[in-house]
């Protein structure tokens, strides 16, 4: 008896469960970005960069709060399979995740390094990390183990970490957290850990994208519905501290990015799903 009340203390030390903020509208986004998938803000340019996911041209775009998108990039020579998040690190680079991977079939996951993002022009040249996953055995992966694709990355110390969007059959909401090298190279990505972020298979359980504070001592993780806050981690394993969840207000939308504004403010950004619904950018507090 006395171990289960230490276990359940220890679960509510870590956890601080589904509070609610207010979700505001900044702006409708342009058509461009119907299918905006990653944002995140460098230092040095008042703009907020975005990409799109599959399908769509291999271009950053740049764009205010209010919607107005200011400098497009071109992404030289590189395909956009399934970009899927932005990081950056506090050199300049931007880095680019093409390793959306729904069905769990990929071989050609990709993270695309631009090393000083905002003084290559309206044309850049990027660096490739090619990879897979350590523990992934079969392409595609068995229906009930479909947990190999990703829409959240962030830098941190000279790794890029990678949290899993969990497609599997009857999935329990586990995201796994995986590591690589941020440098130019293949690899296979190590795994460090696991987290489970609901109860069920929900989609409103999946991880869409991930952003690090300047600090580098939060990190937020987004789904339709909810966003995580993880803090007091002591290691590379983020899930090992402090995990507050905020439950998204109105309803629920593909919003697949986010990113620091402040150390308790965050961006938010869905995709278009309708005339009426999406596409917007949001501010939300994280206090």
């Amino acid at each position: 008896m006395k171990k289960l009340s230490l276990i359940l203390l220890f679960f509510l030390s870590t956890l601080t469960y589904a509070q609610e903020n207010t979700l505001k509208t900044l702006a409708h986004l342009p058509e461009h970005l119907q299918e905006i998938s990653g944002i995140e803000i460098l230092e040095g340019s008042p703009l907020i960069w975005a990409i799109n996911d599959s399908g769509n041209s291999s271009v950053v775009y740049g764009f205010t709060t209010d919607g107005e998108i200011v400098k497009e990039v071109e992404i030289e020579d590189v395909h956009n399979i399934d970009w899927e998040d932005l990081a950056i690190d506090k050199k300049g680079t931007l880095y680019i995740g093409d390793f959306g991977n729904n069905e769990s079939d990929r071989e050609d996951l990709a993270i695309y390094i631009v090393k000083d993002f905002l003084d290559q022009g309206e044309k850049a040249q990027a660096e490739k990390i090619e990879f897979s996953f350590e523990d992934q055995e079969n392409f595609p992966a068995k229906k009930d183990n479909r947990n190999f694709g990703s829409e959240a990355f962030m830098y941190k110390d000279g790794n890029l970490y990678l949290f899993t969007k969990n497609r599997s059959k009857n999935p329990d909401g586990t995201v796994n957290l995986y590591q690589i090298p941020a440098k130019a190279g293949k690899y296979k990505a190590k795994k460090i850990g696991s987290y489970q972020t609901c109860d069920s298979g929900s989609h409103e359980c999946w991880i869409t994208a991930a952003s690090i504070s300047e600090d580098e001592k939060s990190i937020v993780l987004l789904s339709e519905k909810y966003v995580w806050k993880l803090t007091d981690f002591t290691t590379n394993n983020f899930f090992n501290g402090k995990i507050a969840q905020y439950e998204l207000p109105g309803k629920s939308t593909q919003k697949e990015s986010i990113c620091f504004k402040d150390k308790n403010t965050v961006y938010i950004a869905d995709e278009q799903e309708s005339k009426k619904k999406g596409r917007n950018l949001y501010e939300f507090s994280l206090k």
